[in-house]
């Protein structure tokens, strides 16, 4: 039984000086590329404004993808159509 533990405690060891030398190898690729906090907190900055600008993207077109398919639909499926045409009449009347 203590060889099994001597050899789960080598592993251990071995499994954290990987993770450590790891982390000190990310660690100084990040500091080699961003040396001034100024420029990390500029680069995070614009990186937020392009991914919030991508998203309201990104979501328009979905959203203008599942109104042309249910357009589509529309055509097809009369019921569905005339639910259609009633949302459509409703908000083109607009507030009473």
């Amino acid at each position: 039984m203590p060889v099994k533990h001597v050899k789960r405690a080598a592993h251990s060891v071995k499994k954290d000086n990987e993770r450590g030398a790891r982390t000190a190898l990310i660690e100084e690729l990040f500091y080699d590329f961003n040396r001034s906090r100024a420029q990390v907190y500029v680069m995070n900055f614009v990186r937020g404004i392009l991914f919030g600008a991508g998203s309201v993207i990104g979501g328009t077109l979905v959203i203008a993808l599942i109104i042309w398919i249910l357009s589509l639909l529309g055509n097809v499926i009369p019921p569905l159509g005339n639910f259609f045409d009633g949302i459509s009449h409703t908000l083109e009347s607009g507030p009473r």
